[in-house]
């Protein structure tokens, strides 16, 4: 296959996702870390998103999650990471896949990231670009690089 042009708005997102992907691996594997925790704003009617039934009628579009005191069970795979969040006292399953995540924030880092998702055939968001609420801090990589 020859590639006729480089797409870098793909690469940045795909490795800007594995940023977010990362964060949620540790946390799987080591719980959260000090003050650390994350908002994370998702399209609920995205293709694969599993959740309960109230809450997608309560969130026909899109809901925000927080991942700091009251969460079990987070699962991160390759496409998608599952949790068990509590809303008003019961604990309720959520799936979600990565490319459905248009926001992903550790508040208390002031870190932030978001995202255009892809348009699917089967999205009902194929025709629209999401925005996500909070705007995201943009982290300029001149600070990284040696003087």
């Amino acid at each position: 296959m020859q590639i006729t042009e480089i797409n870098y708005d793909k690469l940045i997102t795909k490795h800007l996702k594995g940023v977010m992907i990362d964060a949620l691996k540790c946390v799987a594997e080591q719980g959260l870390q000090g003050e650390n925790h994350f908002y994370i704003t998702f399209q609920t009617n995205y293709p694969g998103v599993q959740m309960p039934i109230a809450l997608r009628t309560q969130y026909p579009e899109n809901m925000t999650i927080v991942l700091q005191h009251q969460f079990s069970d987070l699962v991160v795979d390759e496409n998608q990471f599952s949790v068990i969040l509590v809303f008003g006292g019961v604990p309720e399953p959520l799936t979600v896949p990565f490319d459905a995540v248009n926001y992903f924030a550790d508040p208390y880092a002031k870190f932030g990231l978001s995202f255009v998702l892809e348009e699917s055939d089967e999205s009902p968001a194929k025709s629209k670009k999401i925005i996500p609420d909070k705007p995201a801090e943009v982290i300029s990589i001149d600070s990284f690089r040696k003087k």
